[in-house]
């Protein structure tokens, strides 16, 4: 068995800071420690400064004219961004869809499992995709198909409260709607 050497890729790079010797420009615009905006000055000058305190000098925007360069301690601004990054993760909804398939003959028993399931996704906030598949000789009954979407939509509609995201589509021989919770 083979195995491979390759790293897996990250879905988004990583933010790369200049720092202290690193940084490549000759003058700074200089935010302080408390965001305080000291000014244009050498980078020297700003290295200077930041190992007088103790901190170190980061280069935050490089494409600026000057370059801004912040005063702080490398592994709190590391921090605070690691945990801003957690905050917006958390605080993002993930909705899903969920697919039901439906056919023209499809019993009364399953029928109404397929509704529960549909009033649970909801429930859970997740949008549900409803497909009606037509084969053969079904296909000439169109109508059909589409009075049995629409009273499963009604159905549902009677327990959950739902919208049409999509409105009832037909693409040959099979209709498709997409429905979520208001």
């Amino acid at each position: 068995m083979r195995i491979s050497r390759k790293r897996p890729k990250s879905s988004k790079p990583q933010k790369r800071y200049n720092k202290n010797t690193y940084i490549r420009s000759e003058e700074l615009r200089i935010i302080g420690e408390n965001g305080e905006n000291l000014g244009v000055m050498s980078t020297q000058k700003a290295l200077d400064l930041t190992a007088e305190q103790g901190l170190d000098l980061v280069e935050v925007s490089p494409l600026a004219n000057p370059p801004v360069a912040k005063i702080v301690s490398f592994s709190k601004l590391k921090y605070e961004e690691d945990k801003q990054k957690r905050k917006e993760k958390a605080n993002r909804k993930i909705t899903e869809t969920k697919v039901i398939r439906l056919s023209v003959r499809i019993g009364e028993h399953d029928f109404q499992t397929r509704i529960n399931q549909a009033q649970k996704f909801i429930k859970e906030g997740n949008k549900v995709k409803i497909e009606l598949r037509l084969r053969g000789r079904e296909r000439q009954h169109k109508d059909l198909a589409r009075t049995n979407l629409q009273k499963f939509i009604d159905t549902v509609n009677q327990t959950v409260e739902v919208k049409m995201e999509q409105e009832i589509k037909i693409m040959g021989g099979q209709f498709s709607t997409v429905i979520s919770g208001k």
